[in-house]
């Protein structure tokens, strides 16, 4: 029997096919017409593997978070909590980076995917097992989501424009460099989010070093 000339359809090759447009066009571009186009398919045949576009969409989230390395948060391993959280995290915005423009579906939570879903229980897992109290590990989870999505979500040294008569001294007087950032965008990003989670994670540990010592810290509005 001769070979088909195109390999069978399958849900990997729609989700790495709806990855590659969404990484070279946005979000925007995905659709089940234009997915069947790239793949030489029938628009309905895709429906035997997705409901919909939001569903192949959050596959390609998926596939983003099966990036993330975890294996700072196996038992075995003898990094503590705080370097776990700090190497995780340099990982996840890698991921992250490297596809930007899926950022905004990751944001809104793991949802169903279950890559999404073990990132959660693994950070989870380890923080309850480093003695965090149950509620706080959840806030720790929630925190470093908040903070590495939103570090991937857009580029600060990008937001500024490569004109130097931009930024008039008499109107700004403190900006007379801010045209040189979009040339060293990736240093003035990595160094912010390597600034940002130091600070988080300091601010941690002072936490989990005073609940060790038995001394009072301040309640979650809640009273958590």
């Amino acid at each position: 029997m001769a070979r088909p000339r195109k390999p069978l359809l399958s849900r990997d090759r729609i989700i790495e096919a709806a990855g590659a447009l969404v990484d070279a066009e946005g979000l925007d571009a995905v659709s089940t017409r234009r997915l069947a186009a790239e793949l030489g398919v029938s628009g309905p045949s895709l429906y035997n593997h997705f409901r919909n576009k939001d569903e192949i969409l959050d596959a390609v989230a998926d596939a983003v978070s099966a990036q993330v390395d975890l294996s700072m948060f196996e038992e075995a391993d003898q990094r503590g909590w705080s370097a776990a959280l700090h190497d995780w995290a340099v990982s996840y915005r890698a991921a992250l980076a490297a596809h930007p423009h899926i950022v905004p579906v990751l944001a809104q939570g793991p949802g169903r995917r279950p890559a999404g879903l073990r990132v959660a229980d693994a950070v989870f897992g380890a923080m309850v097992r480093a003695g965090w109290p149950p509620a706080q590990a959840t806030y720790i989870g929630a925190l470093m989501r908040y903070f590495i999505t939103g570090s991937a979500l857009g580029s600060f040294a990008r937001g500024f424009v490569d004109d130097e008569t931009a930024y008039d001294p008499a109107d700004y007087p403190h900006l007379g460099q801010a045209h040189l950032l979009a040339d060293r965008r990736q240093q003035v990003d990595e160094g912010a989010f390597e600034t940002g989670l130091r600070a988080l994670l300091d601010g941690l540990t002072i936490q989990y070093e005073q609940r060790a010592a038995g001394r009072t810290v301040r309640p979650a509005p809640n009273g958590a």
